[in-house]
């Protein structure tokens, strides 16, 4: 069974450095958040937002899922936990960018991609949750039938990333803010075995490299 050591002597180099000699940074943030950036992740381990971007303590604001999606804004009796932070993010923290941060080798998209509508009865709430992204798999199918797989769920990934954006403008305090000028919207790529990260360009239609 795996320990819990490992964490917990994490958390005391933490304490230490956080509130050891030098507190100021959680002193100041004492009374609230400073974040002005959200980031929409992946529930994956191997991309944790803050330290692939080599953050500080609040600089994110994060949400993390499953396949890092942003649903369509519904408003109905179910919970909705990404939509809430949403919300929170842009009302009361009034953050100036969303960034969806995709990666490579995401489980959510292989269940997505593998997954026909027989199999769904199967799955209780992953194949639900990642059917937001089914027109992402569409269109992969439809413009790439003739790619190799592995061309093809990378596509897949990040399509659904496009998704994802177009998903956050039907919440209208983020169209609102996003018309405004006081918010930027932002699709990001993270090549897990290639260590590097592309960045979507609205002009070029294109996720490009981000080059050191």
């Amino acid at each position: 069974m795996a320990s819990t050591e490992k964490l917990l002597d994490g958390f005391k180099r933490f304490q230490t450095q956080y509130f050891g000699d030098d507190s100021r940074l959680y002193a100041s943030m004492k009374d609230g958040q400073p974040a002005k950036t959200l980031m929409v992740a992946c529930c994956d381990s191997r991309v944790d937002p803050a330290i692939l971007t080599d953050c500080d303590p609040g600089d994110l604001f994060i949400v993390r899922n499953v396949a890092n999606l942003v649903p369509p804004c519904e408003v109905g009796g179910d919970y909705h936990g990404t939509s809430a932070a949403l919300e929170f993010a842009v009302n009361n923290l009034e953050v100036e960018n969303i960034i969806i941060m995709g990666h490579a080798s995401c489980g959510g998209i292989k269940a997505l991609w593998e997954t026909n509508d027989e199999d769904s009865a199967q799955s209780q709430f992953i194949h639900p949750w990642v059917s937001i992204a089914k027109s992402a798999k569409t269109w992969v199918q439809e413009t790439l039938s003739e790619a190799t797989p592995e061309v093809q769920i990378k596509a897949c990934e990040q399509r659904a990333i496009l998704e994802s954006l177009a998903n956050l403008m039907t919440f209208s305090c983020i169209r609102q803010r996003v018309e405004q000028g006081a918010l930027s919207l932002h699709g990001w790529y993270f090549d897990i075995s290639a260590g590097e990260l592309l960045c979507y360009n609205p002009q070029t239609g294109a996720f490009e490299l981000v080059t050191s």
